[in-house]
């Protein structure tokens, strides 16, 4: 990795010690994770359309010959990113089971083309402007707190040139309203790990992080929470 810009790769670690469900990774999950999207039918289906999505938003993002897949997880989305011929692809995530368990199970052919390291998504040790893209893909959804996605995205305004693709739930659509009846009625808990946030609320937080949004991609317009944006870095 390029020195410059580089951060110290404790501060890179503390950064996601907040995040309690990154601490589950262990080998044996981080196995089961993979195994989980190559299983049950209906799994396999979601798989399908998410890879479909994802390679629309990486045509509507130019095609970009650099891309950082972070998280990376097990690898889900190496195959469309390896796709491309020639394209330049990183991976990092916090836990070093779940790239082991990516780079063990995933074709040779795609990992050998996968320039892996271990670091937290919200503070990345590469230099300015490392990759033409920033690939987040099923992430955003556990971040509940406005300052925690500020964060993570103005971090990715440092290291892309140019795009980032992300994933989160939004709300105004069934499954959105469903799940804030159930909420409503639901026991409360100490901690939640996924969150639906408001359409107005990240459009604006991308605003303010320094991008301006290419396209709006729905898993099922209207009825699934599942959004990926296409966004762009402001120019000027």
């Amino acid at each position: 990795m390029a020195e410059a810009g580089q951060k110290d790769y404790m501060s890179t670690m503390q950064a996601g010690e907040s995040l309690e469900f990154a601490k589950k990774y262990n080998p044996d999950h981080a196995q089961e994770y993979f195994e989980k999207h190559e299983q049950e039918f209906w799994r396999r289906l979601s798989n399908w359309r998410d890879h479909q999505i994802a390679r629309k938003a990486l045509r509507l993002a130019g095609n970009p010959q650099s891309v950082l897949d972070a998280p990376c997880g097990s690898g889900r989305f190496w195959d469309a990113l390896a796709e491309t011929p020639g394209r330049i692809i990183h991976a990092s995530d916090y836990n070093q089971t779940m790239i082991d368990a990516g780079m063990a199970n995933r074709p040779k052919a795609i990992t050998g083309r996968i320039k892996t390291f271990q670091a937290s998504a919200f503070a990345l040790p590469v230099a300015d402007n490392f990759v033409d893209n920033i690939f987040c893909i099923r992430f955003m959804h556990h971040l509940g707190k406005s300052e925690d996605r500020m964060k993570l995205l103005k971090e990715f305004h440092r290291v892309s040139r140019d795009t980032v693709i992300v994933s989160l739930w939004v709300d105004g659509n069934l499954k959105a309203r469903r799940r804030k009846a159930q909420e409503a009625t639901r026991r409360a808990h100490s901690y939640q790990n996924r969150f639906v946030i408001p359409v107005e609320t990240i459009e604006a937080e991308f605003s303010a992080s320094g991008f301006d949004i290419v396209e709006r991609l729905d898993f099922l317009k209207y009825y699934h929470m599942w959004r990926t944006y296409v966004l762009r870095k402001k120019q000027g």
